[in-house]
């Protein structure tokens, strides 16, 4: 049985706080912009030990004629795209104090990508569940919330990627375990994961493999906010919390008495489409010409994930396979 947990936005606004340390004192941010936060999206401040980086990376970057003519003639007179961007936690995305501008990886690139196709980026913050529906309903042109590349969302959705991110596990410092390479290991612990993500999905899937060992289920702890997660792992309701590794990664720096275990997949992560979108060939063009001029490996370093760092953009490419255990 799943547990569903949906903090209110006061409360988990708390809870990130109580668990990254004290807010960020920053005035800006490359790449960030204001972004409209919807009723029940949390406003919590990114927050850290040390300040996120805070060089412009952005204005410098020229528009790419050659991508900006693959643009669908009616996005090009308009002048813009909308962006609808999930926000949980550093690297990827996060907050400034002010509640509204957005920052991280994504930010980056969605402005990057934007300022090269010379387009103006309108951006709505949304809950992860809601993105990939919004999309295929035409609410939205583009969503970005490190979404991993699966065959199952390849049938509804079109990917450019950008990055390359995935699974990886965390747990208390005093756990037992020191990695996670089987899911076996898991049975018996609770297992803290944000809702509608590929670890929900692959956890769920997995499931019955510790009756086939003998072993008691593992519970799948679902929360709708990257800060629950983190706080049910502290306050010991959860044994494990399976995130992004790049998420993890950071994470574990800026909280005490946790540590990061390991990566368990990886996983191509790119901006998401309605399936058949027009936009992808540009948006391709113009992350591969980010990649071209350095702006890609700024982006990358600046974040801290060079290892994140993709050879091409590809279109809707094929699920990276699972590990076989």
């Amino acid at each position: 049985m799943t547990t569903r947990t949906r903090p209110g936005t006061a409360r988990s606004t708390v809870v990130f706080a109580l668990i990254t340390g004290a807010a960020l004192a920053l005035t800006a941010c490359a790449g960030g912009d204001p972004a409209t936060a919807p009723a029940g999206a949390s406003g919590a401040p990114a927050a850290a030990k040390g300040a996120l980086p805070t060089e412009d990376l952005v204005s410098a970057v020229r528009k790419n004629e050659a991508a900006a003519k693959l643009l669908p003639a009616e996005v090009r007179q308009r002048g813009s795209f909308t962006i609808a961007s999930a926000v949980a936690t550093p690297p990827s995305s996060a907050y400034l104090p002010d509640g509204k501008t957005v920052v991280g990886v994504d930010a980056d690139f969605a402005a990057a990508v934007a300022k090269a196709l010379g387009l103006e980026l309108k951006r709505e913050v949304v809950g992860f569940e809601a993105i990939l529906p919004a999309l295929g309903s035409g609410k939205y042109d583009v969503g970005t919330g490190n979404f991993g590349v699966t065959e199952e969302r390849l049938k509804a959705i079109d990917f450019v990627t950008y990055i390359n991110d995935g699974q990886g596990f965390a747990s208390r410092a005093d756990s037992p375990l020191k990695a996670v390479t089987d899911l076996t290991q898991l049975c018996g612990l609770n297992v803290a994961v944000n809702a509608g993500t590929t670890f929900e999905r692959t956890l769920e899937q997995n499931k019955g493999r510790c009756k086939e060992a003998g072993k008691q289920p593992y519970e799948v702890n679902v929360y709708s906010e990257t800060g629950a997660v983190w706080m049910a792992l502290q306050q010991g309701r959860s044994d494990v919390v399976m995130n992004t590794i790049n998420g993890v990664r950071y994470a574990v720096t800026q909280q005490k008495n946790v540590k990061f275990l390991n990566e368990y997949r990886r996983l191509d992560v790119g901006f998401a489409f309605k399936k058949g979108t027009p936009l992808a060939p540009a948006f391709q063009a113009a992350v591969n010409g980010l990649k071209a001029d350095g702006t890609y490996d700024r982006i990358l370093r600046k974040w801290g994930v060079t290892g994140s760092g993709i050879a091409t953009s590809r279109i809707s490419p094929p699920e990276l396979p699972a590990p076989k255990k």
